[in-house]
């Protein structure tokens, strides 16, 4: 059967195919591929830029020519490697042969032995790896994230001033404004963002078991750690662990996908906020003519952009928590059980990125129904209790707790009236009785 987005396993590269396609560039076969091939043209550059002595007289007017073989990598270049692993068996080995016949026909074949020189496979992989995930997450997950921020933020802004009843435990609390109450998610956002960007993202270059070894027998005159460093640092831009076993030992990546389920969960958090909004009519959703809601139900607006981020978030979810609690466990100096479980990297980032653009959507639908936020406040006379009792406790009225609970717990129904009679009752001035009555659920909402 033909692979397109109906015949599909992964609903990723299926039904969502149009909305993964960036991450094609960063967590695909191909891009693998490709970041391997840059990996090893910037080795071999950084080695004649050392140099060492059988490359003092490479001209370095080729070096735009090579880089070139990463900037115009093709579809073709990479089916060329792949046919060649069905041989070697081995994918880093087919990417050294496909530059070696590259560097034949630029007329470089005197120079092709130092392709790869001195390294093992995870020298290409643990430096590739992590470069295409800090590329696809700077480039493909955080813009989409802050769009989503942005959104919220300005909903925050927009409804800064609407009184909207709390609830805690599921039961009426004291009134709080909507505003604030989206503006939470937006600084829990932020603050993990900041973590986020904290995190370096690590690559192990050492050689076969993290020592320099070929390298150090081979030029014992040259400072391999030191270049080793350089190299990561300067041409990859990236953070060199040091010391290392044959393999990279994934902390910071770990520490790179909890960062991320942390963001997730708390999109998750808001998804099923927003939800129970909707359910309580606080919230109607804008609808596109044509739409259905229901198969079944005509008159059904379902909240299905929200129940969509929260499915794909928990997805998201489980994968990154699997990733970052594997990937930093290898047994002794290296299995192979880190290679299969990179490869799936870009999954959890593509059901995270189905799910921004849901909430993206979703937050656009959204719009305000006062009145049922109104109509829940004033149903709720009852929260302003907290309010009087505390400011009997400011005036040394003895027991005041106990006379709000009885009264809040003895009415069946707490009214403005019921709360006027009270106040009426107690033996205080009628100064401090103006100021009590004077509180209500649509004011009594802090700072």
């Amino acid at each position: 059967m033909e692979l397109n987005a109906l015949t599909a396993v992964s609903s990723i590269d299926g039904r969502y195919a149009g909305k993964t396609a960036p991450l094609r560039a960063f967590f695909s076969e191909f891009a693998l591929i490709k970041y391997r091939v840059h990996v090893e043209v910037e080795y071999f550059i950084a080695l004649c830029q050392l140099p060492l002595p059988q490359l003092a007289d490479f001209d370095h007017g080729h070096f735009p020519t090579l880089r070139d073989l990463v900037k115009h990598f093709s579809l073709a270049d990479a089916e060329w490697i792949k046919n060649t692993e069905r041989t070697t068996n081995h994918d880093v080995k087919a990417v050294e042969y496909f530059l070696k016949e590259k560097f034949d026909g630029l007329g470089l074949e005197a120079y092709k032995e130092f392709i790869h020189f001195g390294l093992t496979s995870q020298d290409i992989n643990n430096t590739a790896t992590p470069l295409m995930l800090k590329r696809g997450v700077q480039e493909a997950i955080l813009p989409q994230l802050e769009i989503v921020i942005e959104k919220l933020a300005d909903l925050a802004n927009q409804w800064k001033e609407i009184p909207m009843l709390a609830k805690t435990h599921g039961q009426p609390a004291s009134p709080t404004r909507l505003g604030k109450e989206i503006n939470v998610f937006v600084v829990r956002l932020k603050k993990q963002l900041e973590l986020l960007e904290q995190i370096p993202y690590s690559a192990k270059f050492g050689g076969a078991t993290g020592n320099m070894n070929a390298h150090q027998v081979a030029y014992p005159e040259f400072d391999w750690n030191e270049f080793a460093f350089t190299f990561v640092e300067n041409y990859l831009g990236l953070e060199r662990s040091y010391p290392t076993t044959q393999i990279e030992h994934y902390d910071n990546l770990a520490a790179v996908f909890d960062g991320l389920k942390r963001i997730n969960t708390i999109l998750l958090d808001l998804s099923k906020d927003v939800w129970q909004y909707v359910a309580m009519n606080y919230f109607k959703q804008k609808i596109k003519a044509g739409e259905v809601g229901s198969s079944a139900m005509p008159h059904k607006v379902n909240p299905i952009d929200f129940e969509n981020a929260e499915g794909n978030l928990g997805i998201a979810n489980s994968l990154l928590e699997h990733l970052s609690a594997k990937l930093p466990i290898s047994r002794l100096q290296r299995d192979l059980t880190d290679s299969t479980v990179l490869r799936v990297i870009g999954v959890p980032l593509g059901h995270m990125l189905i799910s921004l653009e849901s909430l993206q959507k979703g937050l656009g639908k959204l719009e305000l129904n006062q009145a049922a936020i109104d109509a829940d406040l004033e149903e709720n006379w009852a929260v302003v209790a907290e309010a009087i009792q505390t400011i009997l406790r400011r005036e040394g009225f003895p027991k005041p707790y106990e006379a709000l609970r009885d009264l809040t717990r003895t009415n069946s129904k707490i009214t403005q009236e019921s709360i006027s009679v009270f106040v009426d009752g107690l033996p205080i001035s009628e100064e401090l009785k103006k100021e009590l009555k004077a509180i209500s659920p649509f004011n009594y909402t802090g700072i």
